[in-house]
């Protein structure tokens, strides 16, 4: 038994969320209160770096194009989470489940690629930084993060084009908060170790090719930082690079565990932990660790802040 793929009536039922009354609330007032926090702490990111003039350079403007994708790739999941964890009916027609699968893996791709653009530019502004402003230009910059983008949303649409071609089983309910790759594999009625192939070469592409890039690019960092004779000087390299290092591995190691693997090793408890990491855990930390380790960005805030209580009690 088969569904038909082609019809928009097709419906997947979400059986991962809470069904007595005092979870569901409180699972509520937590989803929405991580929610305003990652949508508040990266705005102000955004912000910062849009009113203050010295911050106008690659290295923030990547900054904040990586808290704009994360601001919508939180939004692509997380209102909708918050609405089933309320209603009873927690359906999803099949072209919104395709539709939402897009997005997610798309921006999390275009996540992956500008990390990989970030290290870029520390390899630029440590190993070449006579010739920095010539190589990583405010033109480069914004042609670095649209690619990233763009690169994202296209593997995306061809992966989620090549998964909803493929026939489902009768089977509709997803053991998942939302729509993603695992466990949708899980229901398709082909076993095919091609189809299995297909979604990790294109999961190798967005997560594994980037990440070389970035071990590239820091091989050639932790070389010209230890070539310099002061300790002051070595200590703020390394400074400058350890918060994209714990952003990236925290990124990196979410994302290899959920789509770096064979569908055999699905594990719906786990992977739905190690999904609300990645949705809810990356896009608050990343504020936390870039503000809290750049004197410039604190000040910045600050600066903001600040401004914004004195206008009030005025």
């Amino acid at each position: 038994m088969t569904w038909e793929n082609h019809s928009l009536w097709l419906e997947f039922v979400f059986l991962s969320y809470p069904t007595k009354p005092h979870l569901r609330v409180l699972t509520f007032l937590g989803v929405t209160l991580v929610y305003i926090f990652v949508i508040t702490g990266n705005a102000l990111i955004m912000g910062a770096i849009w009113t203050e003039t010295r911050l106008h350079m690659p290295m923030y403007y990547m900054l904040g194009s990586l808290s704009g994708i994360e601001v919508c790739y939180t939004a692509v999941v997380v209102p909708h989470m918050m609405a089933n964890i309320l209603q009873s009916d927690r359906t999803i027609g099949l072209l919104a489940c395709a539709t939402q699968m897009t997005f997610l893996i798309g921006l999390g791709s275009a996540d992956c690629f500008l990390l990989a653009a970030m290290a870029y530019d520390r390899y630029a502004a440590i190993c070449h930084p006579l010739q920095y402003p010539l190589i990583m230009t405010l033109t480069l910059c914004g042609r670095l993060v649209v690619a990233s983008v763009t690169v994202g949303l296209f593997l995306s649409f061809q992966l989620a084009v090549f998964i909803f071609s493929l026939p489902f089983c009768q089977v509709r309910g997803i053991q998942h908060f939302f729509c993603d790759i695992p466990p949708l594999m899980c229901l398709l009625c082909s076993n095919s170790h091609i189809h299995e192939l297909s979604v990790l070469v294109a999961a190798t592409l967005a997560i594994a090719v980037p990440f070389f890039l970035i071990a590239a690019s820091y091989a050639f960092i932790v070389n010209a930082v230890l070539k310099i004779k002061s300790a002051a000087g070595r200590q703020r390299a390394f400074s400058t690079c350890s918060s994209h290092l714990m952003v990236v591995l925290l990124q990196y190691g979410c994302c290899a565990f959920m789509y770096l693997r064979p569908k055999s090793s699905f594990n719906p408890k786990k992977d739905q932990f190690v999904s609300l990491i990645y949705i809810f855990g990356t896009p608050l930390l990343n504020p936390l660790i870039y503000t809290l380790r750049n004197n410039e960005m604190k000040g910045t805030l600050g600066k903001i802040l600040s401004r914004k209580c004195h206008l009030r009690n005025n």
